[in-house]
């Protein structure tokens, strides 16, 4: 039996794209097991019972798995790193070796290795959440089609945004996971971008601006006389935080130019009044490639794919 902090889906010992009737079946095979008359735990019953009605359920199913479920997997993280929200939410990285260099008495970086499956496919004992094909694919989901204002707009930010991730960092990180379109368990609104990688999650989002020099102040881009507020992630990097708490939650904005050159716009970063930079990175595409693979990378155990979290994940998008 699943541990009392397991999601519905590993209660029921079901993936997370069970159909009704799977999920029909495993409820009564749990409960035969589990029913306080045939000897079992009543704790666990109840627990059984309120799986199997809240997931039989398309509202209730859909509306818990907008909240990406509740279960924590921490019984398969190393030791969890804490967050850091009193300034910018620049990776930690002071213990990360340099790129294609061994410093001794210190790990190699593996985030370049294969990926491994946390808990393994192999063990008899555990029921994946997802399948392995479906765990093994590096990208999930497409940008959003939806809206007709400004629809062209983002979906070609969007989709700038998946090319550079998928042709600079899924090929260096094997086990870096891209999820698009998550619905935000904060609001209604829409994550553009989730990569996933070992113990650490990134949240993405987009701008399209004209080339040139910006100062970013912790609230907005200023630009002859002109100020661009970001996307506002910095709530919804708190509240994933809190449902993921063996994770490390960053949040990053990145700025297309529109003429499509990497290095532009060129964003200078300036402290606020309050002393404060904010804590999502704001940067431009080639700012975006290189923050987020050291990120990753500097993480524990980059190459490692944590199942659970990825299952939640992918039942969170539109």
């Amino acid at each position: 039996m699943a541990e009392g902090s397991s999601s519905h889906y590993q209660v029921l010992r079901v993936s997370v794209t069970a159909t009704d009737k799977e999920i029909k079946v495993a409820y009564r095979k749990a409960a035969r097991l589990a029913h306080p008359d045939h000897g079992g735990d009543p704790a666990a019953f109840r627990q059984i019972t309120l799986a199997y009605e809240t997931l039989i359920d398309p509202k209730r199913r859909a509306e818990y798995d907008r909240r990406y479920a509740s279960s924590t997997s921490g019984k398969f993280s190393p030791q969890p790193e804490r967050p850091d929200y009193s300034g910018a939410a620049a990776p930690r990285t002071e213990a990360r070796p340099s790129a294609g260099a061994h410093r001794p008495n210190t790990p190699r970086n593996t985030a370049g290795d294969p990926p491994v499956y946390v808990p393994s496919f192999d063990d008899p004992l555990e029921v994946p959440l997802l399948s392995k094909g479906e765990a093994a694919l590096q990208v999930h989901g497409m940008p959003r089609k939806r809206g007709i204002f400004g629809a062209e707009a983002r979906i070609q930010r969007e989709m700038r945004t998946v090319q550079l991730i998928s042709r600079q960092i899924l090929p260096a990180i094997p086990s870096a996971r891209l999820i698009n379109g998550l619905l935000s368990p904060s609001d209604n609104s829409h994550i553009d971008h989730a990569l996933l990688a070992g113990y650490r999650l990134a949240l993405i989002g987009s701008m399209l601006l004209p080339k040139g020099a910006y100062a970013w102040d912790g609230l907005a881009l200023r630009h002859g006389g002109r100020a661009v507020p970001p996307p506002q992630l910095d709530l919804i990097v708190r509240h994933m935080q809190e449902i993921f708490p063996e994770l490390n939650v960053t949040g990053w904005v990145v700025v297309h130019s529109t003429d499509g050159n990497p290095h532009e716009p060129v964003i200078d970063h300036y402290r606020r009044t309050d002393g404060e930079f904010g804590s999502v990175q704001i940067v431009n595409a080639a700012g975006l490639a290189r923050g987020l693979k050291q990120f990753l990378s500097s993480g524990p155990v980059p190459n490692t794919v944590v199942v659970p979290v990825l299952a939640r994940l992918l039942r969170g998008m539109h």
